[in-house]
């Protein structure tokens, strides 16, 4: 039902309207990894379950977690880990009232991307 007492006011703003800041793409992204870590959680319980089941469906399963594709997707659920680590140690510094300024907002954003970054390059150099 429409209101039809709502006069001149605005409509909310809305992300058209809203020019991206790194605190509002990292929020956005801190809950993408956050999804992403799940369903990468249930590419390993098919792996182990496939290990348990037979050596053919493992050496499938396996084949296809070790091919291009399948690394590609095991490289960036690494990088959601360690980018959902760092930027939850940034979110609970904000809830013991620490770095809520627009600066060291903005600061500390970068420097969970370039931690992440960095440490799934090292993740992987160990890896390989």
């Amino acid at each position: 039902m429409a209101d039809v007492n709502r006069g001149n006011r605005p409509l909310s703003p809305h992300l058209s309207i809203y020019r991206p800041q790194i605190t509002s793409v990292l929020s956005i992204i801190h809950r993408i990894t956050g999804v992403g870590m799940s369903l990468s959680a249930v590419l390993i319980v098919w792996w182990f379950l496939a290990a348990a089941t037979s050596p053919e469906y493992f050496e499938f399963v396996d084949g296809l977690l070790t091919s291009w594709l399948g690394l590609l997707v095991l490289v960036a659920s690494l990088w959601a880990f360690w980018f959902h680590f760092f930027n939850g140690i940034r979110h609970l510094r904000w809830d013991a009232g620490v770095g809520l300024g627009l600066s060291a907002s903005a600061r500390t954003g970068w420097i969970a991307v370039i931690l992440s970054v960095a440490m799934t390059v090292l993740c992987v150099i160990l890896a390989v």
